[in-house]
């Protein structure tokens, strides 16, 4: 079975965030420029779901205007008119808009997901819920329990001394409709009611986080504050340089949190990077080494906040990262360019300065399209995590070119550019090559 249509329930109260809300829903607070309400939708549209009904109660009006702005096509805000008796009756209005449907994803406005956390829940293909076998103290004390039997599970509550608690994200049957009103008819109208009448008849698939992921319940101010510093670290890309790990990312993370508000366009960030780095190219022309070389890292700082916007927005796209990639090597020719007329016109041979700017080039580039071709090819990668340290990678790259310009010594730089760059390369192939014949 697969599942098509997403429901997010945005219906409640939120009595715990008046301070943030001023009595309205949470639903529309925002945090890395999304509101919670659009981040649970973006994140479904996302896994290629074709329709997100989302269920509407308090602060009705406001939280439905986000919802028609997000996906007009795609969307769909239903009120529950029932809303205050519980979250259960919440789901309950869902269900004349889930007719013919085998299977939905249901997720809840105030649970925040990493990529790639909700993917292995979508894959089950049979009633499954999200599982957190691991869960903080906090996390634990708060969240709903789930009691396991082997890799099913068989009951849902508060009340439960089971280590393992859901993160509010389930692949449910429509027989969980008939489950909520049986357990409505017991006087339990929440959604850990109705799921846990579910499991009495359909056991649900305990899936578990993955270990790269993660995911938040959002109930107070300090949770949303605490979903914040996430969020911003979660920015940190694993494939990152360590350059870009301990020097570009705590300071564009910020700048991309602080920026967020505005959703600027991750493309824009792209081309601003680029006239950064022309900039900074054409002072090297000049011979400008300090001014040059400071453009130099703000532009490579920069670069990191095309795909942190795109991110943050849950927007990432195949184009976007092409039109990246393309811009970064239009941007690293002009500046090995520029550092090559600087130093001709600081009276180094032309002929061996142009032989090491070409040098230079090929290494940087080269060095970059292997990866991406090992890639493409489905090859088996050799260990990025050690050859970054060669400094090859971009962030290194622009660093090194930085601080030869500092001391004036744009020569120095071509020089170094090549030999990391080659470095890499030899490295990678080698390793690849090794690994490729390992397994014949």
């Amino acid at each position: 079975m697969s599942s098509r249509v997403g429901v997010v329930l945005a219906a409640g109260l939120s009595s715990r965030m008046v301070v943030e809300t001023g009595g309205g829903s949470k639903a529309p607070l925002r945090i890395g420029g999304l509101s919670l309400v659009e981040r649970a939708m973006r994140r479904l549209l996302g896994l290629g779901l074709e329709r997100i009904v989302v269920v509407v109660g308090h602060d009705a009006e406001t939280v439905a205007d986000i919802v028609n702005r997000t996906a007009p096509s795609r969307v769909q805000a239903v009120f529950a008119e029932r809303w205050v008796e519980g979250n259960g009756a919440s789901l309950a209005a869902a269900a004349p808009h889930l007719e013919g449907e085998e299977l939905f994803l249901l997720v809840t406005a105030d649970h925040l997901f990493s990529d790639g956390a909700l993917e292995a829940l979508l894959d089950a293909g049979a009633p499954a819920v999200l599982v957190d076998h691991a869960p903080s103290v906090e996390a634990w004390a708060e969240g709903t329990r789930v009691q396991l039997h082997e890799d099913r599970a068989i009951a849902f509550g508060k009340e439960l001394g089971d280590p393992s608690i859901d993160c509010g994200a389930f692949l449910l049957p429509m027989e969980v409709f008939a489950a909520q009103t049986r357990a409505e008819l017991e006087g339990d109208r929440t959604l850990s009611g109705a799921v846990t009448a579910l499991a009495e008849t359909c056991p649900l698939e305990a899936v578990p986080v993955a270990p790269s992921g993660w995911w938040l319940d959002i109930d107070t101010p300090e949770d949303l504050e605490g979903a914040r510093q996430v969020l911003r670290r979660s920015l940190v890309k694993r494939e990152d340089g360590p350059v870009s790990r301990y020097v570009n990312r705590p300071l564009s993370t910020r700048l991309s949190m602080l920026i967020a508000p505005l959703r600027p366009s991750p493309d824009l960030l792209s081309w601003l990077a680029l006239s950064v780095a022309l900039l900074a190219a054409w002072l090297l022309v000049l011979g400008k080494g300090v001014a040059g070389g400071l453009l130099v890292c703000a532009g490579s700082v920069l670069d990191g906040m095309d795909g942190e916007a795109a991110r943050l927005q849950i927007r990432a796209s195949a184009s976007g990262a092409l039109l990246d990639g393309v811009l970064d090597r239009v941007a690293d020719t002009a500046i090995l360019a520029g550092l090559a007329i600087w130093a001709v016109r600081s009276g180094m041979s032309a002929d061996v300065t142009i032989g090491l700017c070409a040098a230079a080039v090929a290494a940087s580039i080269l060095s970059m399209a292997s990866k991406d071709r090992i890639m493409a090819l489905g090859m088996v990668p050799a260990p990025e995590g050690a050859i970054r340290w060669l400094f090859g990678g971009r962030d290194a790259r622009l660093l090194l070119v930085a601080l030869a310009a500092f001391v004036g010594r744009p020569m120095v730089a071509l020089a170094v550019i090549t030999v990391t760059g080659a470095l890499t390369l030899c490295l990678r192939l080698v390793l690849v090559h090794r690994r490729e014949r390992l397994d014949w």
